[in-house]
Protein backbone atom coordinates (compact mmCIF):
# COMPACT_ATOMS: atom_id res chain seq x y z
CA UNK A 1 0.00 0.00 0.00
CA UNK A 2 2.66 2.62 0.85
CA UNK A 3 4.98 3.69 -1.96
CA UNK A 4 8.63 2.83 -2.26
CA UNK A 5 9.98 5.55 0.04
CA UNK A 6 11.78 4.03 3.01
CA UNK A 7 12.13 7.29 4.96
CA UNK A 8 15.32 6.09 6.65
CA UNK A 9 13.54 3.52 8.81
CA UNK A 10 13.02 -0.20 8.98
CA UNK A 11 9.68 -1.56 7.82
CA UNK A 12 8.09 -1.92 11.28
CA UNK A 13 9.31 1.52 12.39
CA UNK A 14 8.07 3.08 9.14
CA UNK A 15 4.62 1.47 9.37
CA UNK A 16 4.27 2.50 13.03
CA UNK A 17 5.20 6.07 12.15
CA UNK A 18 2.78 6.18 9.21
CA UNK A 19 -0.06 4.72 11.28
CA UNK A 20 0.49 7.37 13.95
CA UNK A 21 0.74 10.20 11.44
CA UNK A 22 -2.43 9.12 9.63
CA UNK A 23 -4.23 8.93 12.99
CA UNK A 24 -3.07 12.42 13.97
CA UNK A 25 -3.90 13.77 10.51
CA UNK A 26 -7.46 12.43 10.65
CA UNK A 27 -7.86 13.75 14.19
CA UNK A 28 -6.74 17.33 13.40
CA UNK A 29 -7.63 17.63 9.71
CA UNK A 30 -4.23 19.01 8.70
CA UNK A 31 -0.57 18.37 9.44
CA UNK A 32 2.76 19.96 8.60
CA UNK A 33 5.61 17.59 7.80
CA UNK A 34 8.12 16.87 5.02
CA UNK A 35 6.90 16.48 1.45
CA UNK A 36 8.01 12.84 1.24
CA UNK A 37 6.04 11.96 4.37
CA UNK A 38 3.04 13.86 3.00
CA UNK A 39 3.21 11.78 -0.16
CA UNK A 40 3.25 8.59 1.91
CA UNK A 41 0.43 9.67 4.24
CA UNK A 42 -1.92 10.73 1.42
CA UNK A 43 -2.89 7.29 -0.02
CA UNK A 44 -3.20 5.75 3.45
CA UNK A 45 -5.49 8.53 4.69
CA UNK A 46 -7.60 8.36 1.54
CA UNK A 47 -8.02 4.61 1.98
CA UNK A 48 -9.23 5.18 5.56
CA UNK A 49 -11.78 7.74 4.35
CA UNK A 50 -12.96 5.29 1.68
CA UNK A 51 -13.42 2.66 4.40
CA UNK A 52 -15.39 5.21 6.38
CA UNK A 53 -17.70 5.77 3.43
CA UNK A 54 -18.60 2.06 3.37
CA UNK A 55 -19.92 2.42 6.93
CA UNK A 56 -20.26 -1.25 7.85
CA UNK A 57 -18.78 -3.37 10.61
CA UNK A 58 -16.09 -4.98 8.45
CA UNK A 59 -14.84 -1.59 7.25
CA UNK A 60 -14.85 -0.26 10.82
CA UNK A 61 -12.73 -3.21 11.99
CA UNK A 62 -10.30 -2.74 9.08
CA UNK A 63 -9.95 0.93 10.00
CA UNK A 64 -9.37 0.06 13.67
CA UNK A 65 -6.63 -2.35 12.62
CA UNK A 66 -4.73 0.60 11.12
CA UNK A 67 -5.79 3.67 13.14
CA UNK A 68 -4.19 3.73 16.58
CA UNK A 69 -7.04 5.41 18.53
CA UNK A 70 -10.67 4.33 18.67
CA UNK A 71 -12.03 7.86 19.10
CA UNK A 72 -10.38 8.88 15.81
CA UNK A 73 -11.96 5.87 14.07
CA UNK A 74 -15.36 6.90 15.40
CA UNK A 75 -14.76 10.48 14.24
CA UNK A 76 -13.79 9.11 10.81
CA UNK A 77 -17.02 7.13 10.44
CA UNK A 78 -19.37 9.70 12.03
CA UNK A 79 -17.98 13.08 10.87
CA UNK A 80 -15.26 12.90 8.22
CA UNK A 81 -16.53 10.22 5.81
CA UNK A 82 -20.12 11.57 5.49
CA UNK A 83 -18.69 14.90 4.24
CA UNK A 84 -17.17 13.06 1.27
CA UNK A 85 -20.15 10.81 0.49
CA UNK A 86 -20.64 12.24 -3.02
CA UNK A 87 -16.93 12.66 -3.79
CA UNK A 88 -14.98 9.92 -5.59
CA UNK A 89 -11.46 10.20 -4.22
CA UNK A 90 -9.21 13.23 -3.87
CA UNK A 91 -9.97 13.88 -0.22
CA UNK A 92 -6.58 15.39 0.62
CA UNK A 93 -4.39 18.23 -0.63
CA UNK A 94 -0.63 18.78 -0.26
CA UNK A 95 0.65 22.37 -0.18
CA UNK A 96 4.39 22.99 -0.32
CA UNK A 97 5.59 25.50 2.27
CA UNK A 98 9.33 25.79 1.59
CA UNK A 99 12.38 24.42 3.33
CA UNK A 100 12.94 23.77 7.01
CA UNK A 101 15.64 25.91 8.55
CA UNK A 102 17.44 23.22 10.52
CA UNK A 103 18.12 20.62 7.84
CA UNK A 104 16.79 22.25 4.64
CA UNK A 105 14.18 19.51 4.22
CA UNK A 106 11.30 20.52 1.96
CA UNK A 107 8.15 20.83 4.04
CA UNK A 108 4.49 20.88 3.23
CA UNK A 109 1.01 20.88 4.72
CA UNK A 110 -1.35 18.01 4.05
CA UNK A 111 -4.99 18.84 4.70
CA UNK A 112 -8.47 17.52 4.08
CA UNK A 113 -10.17 19.18 1.11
Amino acid sequence: MPGTRKLGKTTDQRMAMLRQQVTDFLDHGKMETTITRCKEIKPLAEKMITLGKKNDLAAYRQALAFITREDVAQKLFKEIAPKYAERNGGYTRIIRTGVRRGDAAETGIIELV
